[in-house]
């Protein structure tokens, strides 16, 4: 059945037909140009992928979050219960890259199979270990969940790349990151509440049993929803940058390569370095937000639970509000510079308040850090693409999520160590002296850094026939008329006001030559290309 026919209701194209990449030849298409298309089944595919990364992210914190409770439960120190959440940042450094290279090489539904299935082996692990002789074994189950992670924290902007136009890549980003965030939330809300701070062990064990079958339950569900339903792709392209993409051949893409380009990228380098500052303050005042309410305010397991809530839901709203904003202005530096100062700002009101004895105050001044800080992890996957471009977007949310694993664990440990000895507003300064250097480090970087980026001296112009002869050496028959269309979308993924302009101007050159009537071919645009004496 030829799929570029069908119409499903509430569709709509991305893009004109006149100027899409035609199909190769051997596709039942060939000869047809192949359109773009958004498909209304892209929002359930990406709201799928925010539940089972929920799923994850809830079993991240379920144990730090009642640390005095698994402390006695377990017989172990709390150092030891840390290792719970800090799990999941250490299994994520070795093994990002081998899964970031099955990614770009296997796509979107390997990696979302993988991911459900270690999830929902290591809930029914957790299931078997609830005994106070077998921590090993609820570690184990855990150290499966954080496998899990591995294969999640590098999916929403790929998975906004293949499924949505490019005026709604930052929202479905912004969605994707929304569910891992609202999963953190609900471990925070949740555990308190499930298991209460009893003295009978046997009590206890059933209240952290039913917690335990209650997360494996949905895991289960969300693994049989992946294998039936999650897809691969949408049947057309949402945007005719896609539409190219999909006619490069896979081996002429070099994972390693690709890495050692990023890594020579000195303003994505220097977002990696203030992206891990900025993220692993906030894995850290996770990890430790139990231990630091208690010690406040004794016997407040349940507060602490909804502060940590509190943190999560401002920093979802402020993560949907900066996805909106970046869509409509394209303002990456400016805003990631004032969410990242506002961060900092937020972290010192809620030093300095939280041991002035009112809880109230507590709940509001954490509010205000989570609004910013939780809301900066959009952006920085989002400024990664726009600073990398056109390298993968696995690739480089990859490196940015090492990066905030490997400053998590120094943070956690340090900052735990230092509560220990000087107490929370010692250990509460040095996350503020840190982020204060990235915010330093934020205010001193460009704003462009891309691969593709048509500032002077770029040659933007020859990348961009390139590009073009790439696809039509695979079978992509391109003309003349598919420039102006396939430079309008690749600034629409660039999103940058420089490569906006620029690649408008060159749109409007070539609509102008239209003008003339004449019909050239792949041949011919590559013939303008050349010095005139070369021309027949």
């Amino acid at each position: 059945m030829n799929r570029a026919s069908e119409e499903e209701p509430n569709e709509k194209r991305s893009g004109a037909d006149r100027g899409a990449p035609e199909a190769p030849p051997g596709d039942p298409r060939a000869g047809a140009p192949l359109p773009t298309r958004l498909y209304r089944r892209r929002w359930f595919i990406v709201l799928l992928f925010s539940s089972y990364s929920l799923c994850n992210s809830y079993q991240w914190i379920q144990y730090g979050i009642i640390n005095n409770i698994f402390m006695k439960f377990y017989g172990v120190e709390t150092f030891t219960i840390d290792w719970m959440s800090m799990i999941y940042m250490l299994t994520y450094i070795p093994l990002i890259f081998p899964v970031t290279w099955l990614l770009d090489k296997k796509g979107l539904r390997v990696i979302a199979l993988a991911a459900t299935a270690l999830n929902c082996a290591g809930t029914w692990i957790k299931v078997a270990s609830v005994r106070p002789d077998l921590f090993p074994v609820t570690f184990l189950g855990q150290f499966c969940c954080s496998l899990a992670q591995v294969f999640i924290l590098g999916m929403p902007a790929r998975t906004a790349s293949v499924w949505f136009g490019s005026d709604e890549v930052s929202t479905a980003c912004s969605i994707g990151v929304f569910g891992n965030q609202l999963g953190c939330a609900i471990g925070f809300l949740l555990p308190p509440i499930l298991v209460p701070n009893v003295d009978d062990l046997d009590e206890l064990a059933h209240h952290i049993r039913v917690m335990f079958y209650i997360t494996a339950g949905v895991a289960t569900f969300l693994f049989i929803l992946v294998v039936f339903v999650f897809q691969e792709r949408p049947p057309l392209p949402p945007t005719l940058a896609q539409a190219t993409a999909r006619c490069i051949p896979a081996e002429e893409y070099s994972y390693v390569a690709s890495i050692l380009r990023l890594l020579r990228n000195r303003p994505f380098v220097l977002l990696i370095l203030t992206y891990g500052l900025n993220v692993g303050c906030y894995y850290a005042v996770g990890t430790l937000l139990n231990r630091m309410i208690i010690s406040h305010y004794p016997n407040e397991e349940v507060n602490a639970g909804r502060i940590g809530l509190t943190i999560i839901v401002s920093g979802m709203v402020g993560s949907l509000i900066c996805g909106l904003w970046l869509d409509r202005t394209k303002t990456y530096k400016q805003t990631t510079l004032a969410v990242y100062l506002m961060s900092l700002v937020g972290m010192i009101v809620y030093t300095a308040t939280l041991d002035q004895g009112h809880l109230w105050v507590v709940f509001i001044t954490a509010g205000s850090l989570g609004f910013f800080m939780t809301g900066y992890l959009p952006l920085g996957f989002e400024f990664a693409v726009e600073l990398t471009y056109p390298e993968s977007e696995g690739t480089s949310s990859g490196l940015l999520n090492c990066s905030a694993q490997v400053f998590g664990i120094i943070f956690t440990i340090c900052q735990g160590k230092i509560i220990d000895a000087y107490g929370t507003l010692a250990g509460n300064i040095f996350l503020c002296v840190f982020l204060l250097i990235g915010t330093v480090m934020t205010g001193t970087r460009r704003k462009d850094g891309g691969n593709f980026c048509p500032a002077e001296g770029s040659h933007f112009e020859e990348q961009l026939v390139r590009l073009l002869f790439s696809a039509s050496a695979d079978g992509c028959i391109l003309t003349p008329t598919d420039v102006p269309a396939l430079v309008s979308s690749a600034a629409g993924l660039i999103k940058s006001d420089l490569r906006r302009q620029k690649a408008n101007q060159i749109a409007k050159e070539e609509a102008e030559r239209q003008m003339s009537g004449q019909d050239y071919g792949a041949t011919a645009l590559l013939a303008q290309t050349q010095p005139a004496s070369s021309q027949p």
